[in-house]
């Protein structure tokens, strides 16, 4: 059962922009510690954080509140299963958001693509009802 789908288009300019400017007052108010690990070490340093900016857009549009009621940009972080899967890691109200669009005798899944192609990153999250464990 789906729950939500959101997703969001980001100009990679748009996000070097910020990082000029702000510097790691932009990455630390946006992005947790393991995004900004991820991102700080590859070649294409500011498509890696518009990609995961994107995300978070498109996980907030599926949650259904945007960045509105308890739900902050830190709340969610783009994450790797083991296979390297992406997912959502929620925390706090965006967490407290997905248990409660999340109807009882189901758990949360949150599907999630990434892409980019200068200069452009899209995400897509997809959230689903599955049975529980």
């Amino acid at each position: 059962m789906i729950l939500g789908i959101g997703n969001d288009l980001c100009d990679i300019r748009r996000i070097e922009k910020s990082l000029a400017r702000f510097g790691d007052r932009f990455v630390q108010r946006i992005f947790t510690e393991l995004e900004q690990k991820r991102s700080e070490g590859r070649a294409t340093r500011a498509a890696s954080y518009a990609k995961r900016f994107a995300a978070k857009e498109a996980c907030a549009k599926a949650l259904g509140t945007g960045l509105r009621r308890g739900v902050f940009w830190r709340d969610m972080g783009v994450i790797n299963l083991r296979s390297g899967k992406p997912t959502m890691a929620l925390t706090n109200g965006a967490l407290a958001r997905l248990q409660e669009i999340t109807p009882a005798g189901l758990a949360a899944q949150i599907d999630l693509t990434l892409t980019d192609e200068y200069p452009l990153a899209q995400a897509i999250v997809i959230i689903s009802g599955v049975p529980a464990p």
